[in-house]
């Protein structure tokens, strides 16, 4: 799938000069028909849409999701150089004088009928872990937040490539003409965490109306969205008709696709004046709704606000939806601090589970959890001060997946003892992409774009399909 821009030039030319332009028109005021216009989806789906649960900052695979009963006999014990083989360590630990190896603190046990072996830290997922298809076995190449970040989520770890959400935009186009087919949410941040970057939800080289509009935590949902005052609807409505028509006489002059794109995101904006702030109102759920959910879910910008606004966005047609979670980076202090992060995500992510899994969602859903690497079996500081931490880790981390295609009550791949390298199944951060693209029916290696003389693609030169965890 490519799009040759020389060619949409002259073809935008052509429809300028032969008066065709406002048939055009049709397309940008449908955002289904704003997805490229080549044959998508290749394959027959599973998933219809996507909700991302970006859990920043990396969150510990040894104190959550993969059991390590062994290493209590070398708890406090240098971890073997055969086992680190010489990877490179950040600089937080390369000056270490010890790297001791660190047991959970936290007790597993199994649940549910797949008997999967969940931390004491997550008693609200191990009731949905028959839902779930665990992979024991993510691997990158990004050792430091920023270019892990990028990876997972553009495919590339330097910046300027379209986000994931954005190639299913382009790919797939929107289920909803009210809303956009690509939405962000953020939840959580202290002083001195790692930042944010917008380039992580961007649309990079494709058009721009394929990036994600970030809904913001309090206020107006979305900036510059409401009529100013003594602005009413009609006047709106003659201005953006106006502005229209001086946009298509540019567009058909010169054949820039950007001026496209703005006509197109200015019609989706009046759509949303309407649509939008009833969707992001949660108020008027039922109260069982904030049971499930938990009471942060009243405080709009909470992580479990956001979980629940991400059900309400998937009812209303939402192709992309992707939250970020921050506060994970846990360098210190890492018994306390986990604890705090799971008390304001278990229940939340859980409860979107069963939320779509109730309303019929679910099978054609597919929900991802996951950070961007994982943390290291030794310590970072000094064990005896039990203020510890754990560094990073991109050898091998978990992550989990539900619905949308999705085997549940599986735990696919396998670490050693010590959850420092994979024994077996890999799964690369372009097998994960490549596996949620086929999820919603695209084949990874044909969705493409051409950029500066070179078709690309979101998982670059890799990927793989794990067909291992679809049902």
């Amino acid at each position: 799938m490519t799009n040759h821009q020389n060619n949409n030039v002259t073809r935008r030319a052509f429809i300028g000069h032969t008066g065709i332009g406002v048939a055009a028109l049709a397309s940008l005021l449908d955002p289904k028909l704003l997805a490229n216009d080549q044959s998508v989806p290749h394959f027959a789906p599973t998933a219809k849409r996507v909700i991302f649960l970006h859990q920043t900052g990396a969150p510990s695979q040894l104190d959550l999701y993969d059991v390590k009963p062994e290493l209590s006999r070398w708890h406090g014990q240098e971890l073997p150089q055969s086992v680190r083989g010489g990877q490179r360590l950040t600089t937080l630990t390369a000056g270490q004088a010890s790297l001791p190896v660190t047991a959970s603190p936290f007790k597993f046990a199994r649940h549910g009928e797949s008997g999967t072996a969940l931390s004491e830290l997550l008693p609200h997922t191990s009731r949905v872990v028959d839902d779930l298809c665990i992979v024991r076995s993510m691997h990158t190449e990004a050792i430091n937040h920023d270019p892990a970040c990028t990876m997972i989520q553009t495919g590339a770890e330097q910046p300027g490539r379209p986000s994931i959400g954005s190639w299913v935009s382009y790919g797939l186009g929107s289920e909803s003409q009210e809303l956009p087919a690509f939405v962000v949410l953020l939840s959580g941040g202290l002083p001195g965490d790692q930042p944010l970057s917008s380039r992580w939800w961007g649309s990079g080289f494709l058009p721009s109306q394929h990036q994600a509009v970030k809904f913001r935590k309090r206020g107006e949902p979305v900036l510059y969205l409401n009529n100013p005052a003594g602005i009413t609807p009609e006047i709106r409505r003659r201005m953006l008709d106006s502005l229209g028509e001086l946009n298509r006489i540019q567009s058909a002059a010169t054949g820039d696709a950007e001026i496209d794109a703005r006509i197109a995101q200015f019609e989706l904006a009046y759509r949303m004046q309407e649509s939008l702030p009833r969707i992001a109102d949660l108020t008027e759920e039922p109260e069982h709704t904030f049971a499930l959910y938990g009471e942060d879910a009243r405080q709009p910008g909470t992580y479990a606000a956001n979980c629940l606004l991400a059900r309400r966005l998937v009812e209303q047609g939402v192709r992309f939806i992707q939250l970020y979670d921050r506060d994970w980076d846990h360098h210190t202090d890492i018994v306390s601090q986990i604890k705090v992060k799971c008390r304001e995500t278990d229940q939340a992510s859980a409860a979107l589970v069963q939320d779509l899994k109730q309303r019929g969602l679910l099978k054609d859903t597919l929900i991802v959890w996951a950070g961007e690497f994982g943390r290291t079996v030794f310590c970072e500081g000094e064990l005896a001060k039990r203020d510890y931490g754990r560094d990073h880790h991109p050898r091998c981390f978990s992550i989990w997946l539900a619905g949308g295609g999705i085997r549940p009550g599986l735990t696919y791949g396998k670490t050693d003892e010590f959850s420092y390298n994979i024994a077996e199944n890999p799964v690369h951060i372009h097998d994960l992409q490549a596996t949620m693209l086929r999820c919603l029916g695209i084949d990874h290696e044909r969705l493409t774009y051409r950029y500066q003389g070179r078709d690309h693609r979101l998982t670059d030169i890799g990927g793989r399909v794990v067909s291992e965890i679809l049902g």
